[in-house]
C-alpha cells in the first residue's frame, strides 16, 4: 500500500500517419490509431499506458476508449495505484473482453507503482532477464523496391531480423521476395514469415512447404484464428516452426493451444492478453509445454512498445527477439520525450523507475485528435 491516490484519468486519442502503407493477409494499415491512458495521482505523479487495437484483430479504438472512459474509470479514481491486481481483477469482473483497454489501464498502474517503488516494470514483474532485445522489422510494403531500400537502411543500422508479411498478394510474389533477400544478404539475415491468417486451410501446407527452402525461423498464423485444428495439422506436417498469434490471446487459449499442440511458438502481445501480467500467464503455460515465445506488437506508439520491452525483459525464455519497430521505422513521429531506444539492431530496455518513457507534451498535442477526462 502507498499513501497516494489516483485523482484523474485522461484519455488521449492519437492518430500518427505511417511512412508507408503496410499490407497483411488481413488488410492494409496506414498509421497508428490508439488511445493513451494517463492516470494522475493527487500529488501530480503521472502513469501511462496505451490501448492500440486493430479492428480486424482485437477490436476498435472507439470501443477501447469507451471501455476506459465509461467502465474502467470508476474503478481507479480514489484508489491506491499500487493495488494493481485488485483493480484489474475487478476490471475483469465488470467488463467482458476489451483486452487493449485493460492493458492500457494496467500499464498506467504499473508505471505509477514503479515510480513510487523506484523500480522498473520489469523489476516489478520479478526481475530483468536481459537489458537488450534483438529487433525484427516487418517487410509489408506492396512496393517491394521501397521495402528493399528500407531494408538496406535498417541493415546499416544493425538490424538483422526481417519478417515478411505474406498472403496479401500471390504466392509467386512471396517466393520472389524471399529469394531476393537471401540473394542479397545470404545467411547473415534471419527471415520470418507472417500470413496474418491469409491462407486457405486446403492450401496452407503446400504453401508453407514451398517456403522451407529459404530457412525461415518460423511461419506465423497461416490460417484463420479459429482454425486451431488446421494449425495443429500444419505444425505436424511441416519442418519449419509454426507460430500462433491470433489463435492465442489469453491463458485459456494458451492452455488449449498447448494441449492441442497447435504451434511451436506463441506470440506474446500485451494488447491481446489484457496486460503484462496476463502475458506472463501465457508465457508460463508455453514454458511448461515446451513452446517458444516471441515479442509481438500492435500498431502502437513508444508507450505500447516500452510496455512490451519491459515484459520481454522479464520473460525467462526469449530467443526470437521482438518487433517493437513502429515508433522508430514505421510512424511519422515518435511521441516520446526521448526516442524509443533502438541501437545496433537491439531494443535497449531502460532501468529507470516505472515504464521508462512518457509522451512529449508538444508531440502529443500535435497528433492528438481528442481528449476525455
Amino acid at each position: 500500500m502507498s499513501d497516494r491516490r489516483i485523482s484523474r484519468m485522461r484519455l488521449h486519442v492519437v492518430d500518427i500517419p505511417a511512412k508507408a502503407v503496410h499490407s497483411h493477409g488481413s488488410g492494409d494499415v496506414s498509421g497508428i490509431a490508439s488511445v493513451l491512458c494517463e492516470l494522475v495521482t493527487e500529488d501530480g505523479l503521472s502513469g501511462w499506458g496505451e490501448a492500440s487495437p486493430w479492428p480486424v484483430f482485437t477490436g476498435t479504438r472507439e470501443a477501447a476508449t469507451a471501455a476506459l472512459h465509461t467502465h474502467l474509470r470508476p474503478l481507479v479514481i480514489g484508489q491506491d495505484p499500487v493495488c494493481v491486481e485488485p483493480i484489474m481483477t475487478q476490471a475483469d469482473r465488470q467488463l467482458v473482453g476489451h483486452p487493449e483497454a485493460k492493458a492500457a489501464l494496467e500499464c498506467a498502474l504499473l508505471d505509477l507503482t514503479g515510480q513510487i517503488a523506484g523500480l522498473s516494470i520489469a523489476e516489478l514483474m520479478g526481475g530483468r532477464q536481459r537489458d537488450h532485445i534483438p529487433l525484427s522489422f516487418s517487410i509489408a510494403n506492396p512496393d517491394f523496391d521501397a521495402d528493399l531500400r528500407d531494408v538496406a537502411q535498417l541493415w546499416d543500422d544493425g538490424v538483422r531480423i526481417f519478417k515478411l508479411k505474406t498472403g496479401f498478394a500471390d504466392h509467386a510474389f512471396d517466393l520472389m521476395r524471399l529469394e531476393r533477400l537471401r540473394q542479397l544478404y545470404g545467411d547473415e539475415v534471419r527471415l520470418r514469415i507472417d500470413y496474418n491468417q491469409g491462407l486457405k486451410a486446403y492450401d496452407a501446407i503446400r504453401h508453407v512447404r514451398d517456403l522451407e527452402v529459404f530457412r525461415p525461423d518460423f511461419v506465423e498464423q497461416p490460417v484463420r484464428a479459429f482454425e486451431r485444428e488446421v494449425m495443429a495439422e500444419i505444425t505436424r506436417a511441416v519442418d519449419v516452426p509454426i507460430m500462433a498469434d491470433e489463435s492465442v490471446f489469453d491463458a485459456r487459449d494458451a492452455l488449449r493451444g498447448a494441449h492441442g499442440r497447435i504451434a511451436d511458438i506463441f506470440s506474446l502481445k500485451i494488447a491481446k492478453s489484457g496486460g503484462i501480467r496476463r502475458c506472463l500467464d501465457v508465457a508460463a503455460i508455453a514454458r511448461a509445454a515446451g513452446i517458444g515465445i516471441y515479442g509481438g506488437c500492435m500498431f502502437e506508439t513508444s508507450i505500447g512498445h516500452m510496455a512490451g520491452a519491459q515484459l520481454m525483459a522479464a520473460v525467462p525464455e526469449l530467443t526470437l527477439g521482438c518487433e517493437f519497430y513502429m515508433s522508430t521505422y514505421y510512424a511519422e513521429a515518435d511521441l516520446a520525450m526521448t526516442p524509443f531506444p533502438v541501437r545496433a539492431g537491439q531494443v535497449q530496455v531502460p532501468a529507470t523507475p516505472g515504464l521508462g518513457t512518457a509522451p512529449d507534451p508538444g508531440r502529443l498535442a500535435t497528433y492528438r485528435v481528442g481528449i476525455l477526462e
